[in-house]
This record gives structure tokens, sequence and C-alpha cells, in this order.
């Protein structure tokens, strides 16, 4: 007899965007003329740059072409993208990567939700809470919690509440952990960690013998120069942490796929024994395994977000969503509501008014306002309360946005 994974029978109702698009399909068949603004999914609308669609369209030529032809390529990525990642990400905020560290991918999303597999089942995950749901629904999956309790948080897990309180930043576990989850800046509170915040927790993982797993899809979109672009800017990082990096937000790579994560040399997990293993090399094996690597026109096109001509065109897109997020802000700021975030990232992150529920205020928005936005209740226990809204559109669309929900 097949027997099922049995740990997918734990995961909650519904993964949190699948939901909201039901909930949106519903009304729109029930009011087919609603005029819907989607600010709800962190999906950018705005066409790739210039100088990609360029370098997209040379390497779909040479794939036409005998001579220039691009099968399989390297497990880890082409080395022209990899050099410019360095070059560029790392080197210029005078951090050293080794080309062995980088590993190209299609996603932030599939290696935040992957690379729990290459660690034993037995570890203690940490999350913060509110939380992108990849990273706890993926250690369900794998068996490494316990079932939901009626808060909505699994057994096993520790969750570290993110409130105002706190800056949206967590405290130190009170217990040793395995495994840390921590994004910044921060989806979905738009909050950032700063350089002493992040020293703690490098210090902390250092003490523990512990891993952070590091997402910084959305460092592109930070405007202080004091915060931190990469954890590897903070000394001893190199020894405890993996970074996940992304062109899907930064370069509008949602629907093209290229990504890439940061495996150190010095990272170290270990046996039951104790023997200390490096985890570059666990991590190389299961990658070249999996995964076939990502095409040849993708990855020029990747590229291209760092040639002379790519560079500022990429900036403008990140000026055209972060004047969309200064425009919610200073809105909803204006409409009496309380708001955090949207100044260095594409989130803005509010509470509902009166303390209405989250799911409520998503339903009145969307049926009042036509304004579809994302309920943080969705993100975690700590998210009760708040709404997320995506910076990601046409500012025409923003501003029509936010003239609905003033009227309500």
């Amino acid at each position: 007899m097949i027997k099922i994974n049995e740990n997918y029978l734990k995961l909650q109702a519904g993964y949190l965007f699948p939901e909201i698009s039901r909930r949106v399909k519903v009304f729109q068949d029930a009011n087919p003329n609603a005029d819907i603004i989607k600010l709800g999914i962190g999906d950018v609308t705005l066409p790739l740059p210039p100088a990609v669609i360029e370098a997209f369209h040379h390497a779909v030529d040479e794939m036409a072409d005998a001579k220039t032809f691009h099968g399989y390529g390297p497990d880890q990525g082409y080395p022209f993208l990899i050099e410019a990642i360095i070059a560029n990400d790392f080197a210029a905020r005078n951090v050293d990567i080794a080309p062995s560290e980088v590993f190209v991918s299609d996603g932030a999303k599939c290696d935040t939700g992957n690379i729990q597999e290459i660690f034993g089942i037995d570890n203690v995950i940490a999350v913060t809470d509110p939380v992108y749901p990849v990273y706890v629904d993926t250690n369900v999956m794998a068996g490494r919690t316990g079932p939901a309790e009626n808060n909505g948080r699994y057994g096993k897990i520790i969750y570290l509440p993110c409130t105002p309180q706190n800056n949206f930043v967590p405290e130190l576990p009170q217990q040793p952990v395995d495994i840390i989850y921590l994004c910044y800046p921060n989806n979905p509170t738009g909050a950032v960690a700063t350089k002493e915040a992040l020293t703690q927790w490098v210090q902390y993982a250092r003490a523990n013998k512990a891993i952070i797993l590091f997402d910084a899809a959305y460092e592109a979109f930070i405007t202080d120069p004091d915060i931190p672009h990469s954890i590897f800017e903070i000394p001893g990082a190199k020894e405890v942490a993996i970074e996940f990096r992304s062109y899907s937000k930064t370069a509008g790579f949602t629907g093209v796929r290229c990504a890439y994560t940061v495996v150190p040399q010095e990272l170290k997990a270990y046996t039951t024994s104790g023997e200390p293993i490096a985890v570059n090399k666990i991590w190389s094996r299961r990658h070249s395994t999996k995964f076939n690597g990502v095409s040849y026109p993708v990855q020029v096109a990747a590229a291209a977000t760092y040639t002379e001509k790519g560079r500022p065109q990429v900036r403008q897109l990140i000026d055209y969503y972060m004047e969309n997020a200064r425009v919610i802000r200073t809105q909803m700021e204006e409409f009496g509501y309380t708001v955090y975030g949207g100044t260095n990232a594409p989130y803005i992150w509010i509470e509902t008014p009166d303390g209405v529920d989250s799911w409520h205020f998503f339903d009145q928005l969307l049926q009042e306002a036509n304004v579809v936005t994302t309920p943080g209740s969705g993100f975690g226990s700590a998210g009760q309360g708040f709404i997320r809204i995506s910076a990601f559109n046409s500012i025409e669309n923003v501003k029509a946005a936010m003239q609905r929900i003033n009227k309500i």
C-alpha cells in the first residue's frame, strides 16, 4: 500500500497567497465589473530593463547558432555571472566571496525552501513572527515540526515575535536553537536590521554552533546608508550564515527566474558525533543532484543588470517602486493609520483600525474599495491586527487605491 507523506497533512488550510487569489476570484466572479487593484502579492509590474532585454535577445540568438549554442551549463552557474555578482554585490561592499561559494538558482523562494533538506531532522528551528510562510511550511513538510496549534503556530518551532515594541527585529531566543531564519529588509513588515542587531545574531550563532539562513532578497531597496546589505558585512558571519539573493524584485525577474545563494567555505555543520562538515560541499552535492541550472539566456540577462547601461536602469525600477511605497506610507498616515516600513523596503505594514481582524479588514478593503492587500495574520499570529500593502504596481493604480481606501 502506497503511503503519503503525512507531514503535508499538518499544513494549515492553504498557502497564504493562493488563499488570497481564491477570495479575489470569488469576489470578481460575483462582481465581474469591479475594477480590482492588486497591492497584495509582491509581483512586479514594470517591464524588464532595456539592457536586460537586449542581452536576452542576443543570448537567444546565440542559442539559434550551432557555434554559440549552450546546453547544460556549469552546476553553480556561468562564471561570467558569478564574477559579476562577486564584484558588484560583495567586493563593492568590502566583502570577500569566492566563486565556489556562489550558487545560481531559479529563485530565492526555492533556495530558502530547499536549504533545510541538507540539515538533520532533529534541528531546532527558530523563525520570526510574522514570517514569510515558506520558511515554516517547508520544515512542516520535512517533518521537523509538531502539529499546528490553535494559534496557528506549529509545535517544536521557536517563534520570535516581531512587534512595534522591538522595531520588528526579534530578541535573541532564551534557549539554544540550531537554524535561524532572518529576512531583512523584512517581508512582510518592511523593517530593517541594524549592524548592531545583526552582530548580536552572529555572536549568538557562533556561541551556539547555529546557522543563520539570511534572506536578503530586498537588499537593493535599502536607502539608509548605515544599514547592512549583506549579513557578511558582519565580522564572523561567514562562519555561521548562508545568504539568499534574488533578481525578482530588483530587476523585474519574477517571471524570468534567477537568484543565487552564497554558502561560505568556512561554514560548518556537525555530525551526531560532533565531526564538523563543510556545508558548502553538502549544498553543492544537493544542488548538482536536484537542479540542472538556470538557462544560459536568463543568466546572460541577469549579468546585464550589472553593466554600465543596466545598473542605472535597474535603479530606476527600484526608485519607481519606492516612490509608490512613499505615496502609500504618507497617504495611509494622513488617513489616520499607524504605518511601518516603506522606507527601506517595498512593503508597508499597517495596523488595522480598532484592532479589527486582519482577514476581516482584507475582505472589507476588497469588497468596499476593490483593493487587494495581504492580511498580516497570514504571516503568523504576531501579524494579527495588521495588513501588508505592496508597492509593486503602477503609480496610477497606487494613487487610485489610496483614494478608494480613504473613502471607507
